[in-house]
């Protein structure tokens, strides 16, 4: 696509998405950005995210999206190895410290290559980016090359100002904030800012604009005098949330320019780690294909796992709990899992989220237990334990296939989770 630009000298518009957090943060936006490159055929449009989810590439190339990875992880921990080598060997960083190298990496990855999308010519009218809560970079890039930002959410704002901002905000910038609070209809308000743009104005972000960008340190203000810029003030920026009405209501106190979309979601297909999966479930829902077996071969014992007993089994998927550091012990995890089996005689379902010490319990469990029938490796990424009760799966599938065959769903309460539990909920009770 890039070169593509090129060749075009920029006679196409350019439309970037950038989107960063785990998939619940992530998935949606790459929706809308293939939902509008289809819609849009006169732009260019580009997804930047974290290299992670780089199963969304050929997916979204075939929607003629350019995928553009950021190596940054989509979340720190302090369970994480924060090393590096050094002339005398390993130290060892704090988290804090590797949180700063990481971020400043991350920021210097994002503009390096919007420079690189946008070149070096003039912004045309119609570009624009659409950023999530976890990718406030692109603001002030936005305000860099000179076009318009977007903000994007498939869920409200998860993080609130401190107390004790506005009090500050009202000492240290009172002509901004006197603006902020007589603006005009439609223009950049207090709303605004205290609703989700907050964080813009804390010195994190601050020395980067300054430091980096070569813009004022606090936005909406001269890089020369840092008095507001009266004459040049934003309209109220757009903000999409991708949830119903009938989910979340829309107070007044929120920004005039909030706009409430209904869901967001990718293709069905996208969402198999399986490419075979993700084939015959394209033909199954073009109805090119019928078939009883919704699965490939190689997970058919999955399928059979799901159909097979009058009880459907309960699911459990803890998705990035694992990677965010909080669990700590997945071999005790995984053996409260057992008892309740036993206690119960329910069946489980569980999704590691390739979350690596999960997985090495797991064939840990498995290893110990190799001669007993009760523990078996039914494929690369299935494992079957606890007297094939428990049902181990590495690799994803759309919880939109999977929850209606099971009975209960224990997860980690991420918003992509909550919103299709919440969706599946409405659709049953129809």
């Amino acid at each position: 696509m890039e070169a593509e630009m090129e060749m075009e000298e920029r006679s196409k518009p350019i439309a970037i998405f950038m989107a960063f957090g785990t998939k619940g943060d992530v998935y949606p936006i790459a929706a809308i950005a293939a939902a509008f490159a289809c819609d849009q055929k006169q732009y260019n449009v580009v997804l930047i995210t974290h290299s992670a989810h780089e199963n969304l590439g050929h997916h979204l190339a075939g929607k003629h999206v350019a995928y553009h990875p950021i190596l940054s992880p989509p979340v720190l921990s302090t369970d994480q190895n924060h090393e590096t080598t050094t002339g005398s060997g390993l130290l060892e960083l704090s988290f804090s410290l590797q949180k700063r190298m990481v971020t400043k990496e991350h920021r210097r990855e994002c503009y390096s290559l919007v420079q690189r999308i946008f070149g070096c010519g003039q912004s045309l009218d119609g570009d624009f980016i659409v950023i999530n809560f976890f990718a406030l970079e692109g603001w002030s890039l936005a305000e860099t090359f000179r076009v318009r930002c977007i903000v994007a959410a498939p869920y409200v704002v998860p993080y609130s100002a401190p107390s004790s901002f506005e009090r500050h905000f009202k000492k240290e910038l009172p002509l901004l904030y006197r603006y902020l609070q007589e603006a005009t209809t439609n223009k950049v308000c207090w709303k605004d800012v205290i609703h989700w743009m907050w964080p813009l104005f804390t010195d994190s972000w601050g020395s980067w604009r300054c430091d980096d960008l070569n813009l004022s340190p606090c936005p909406f203000t001269d890089p020369v005098t840092g008095l507001p810029t009266w004459h040049d003030m934003p309209s109220s920026p757009l903000l999409l949330y991708g949830f119903s009405k009938e989910v979340v209501e829309c107070p007044g106190y929120w920004p005039s320019n909030v706009r409430v979309c209904g869901f967001w979601f990718l293709p069905m297909e996208w969402q198999f780690s399986c490419k075979e999966c993700s084939e015959i479930s394209a033909l199954v829902s073009s109805g090119n294909l019928q078939r009883k077996d919704e699965l490939c071969s190689a997970h058919i014992d999955l399928h059979t796992f799901l159909k097979t007993v009058s009880t459907p089994p309960i699911f459990v998927g803890l998705s990035s709990v694992g990677s965010m550091g909080f669990l700590k012990n997945p071999q005790a995890f995984l053996y409260v899992l057992r008892t309740v089996i036993e206690i119960t005689s329910y069946r489980f379902i569980l999704f590691t989220a390739g979350f690596e010490a999960l997985d090495a319990a797991v064939r840990m469990i498995a290893a110990e237990a190799s001669s007993c029938s009760s523990q078996t490796q039914l494929s690369e990424d299935c494992i079957s334990l606890f007297n094939c009760q428990l049902f181990c799966f590495t690799g994803s599938m759309p919880y939109k296939w999977l929850f209606p065959k099971c009975l209960v769903a224990i997860h980690h309460g991420g918003r992509l989770v909550e919103l299709l539990l919440l969706l599946y909920m409405q659709e049953s009770h129809r």
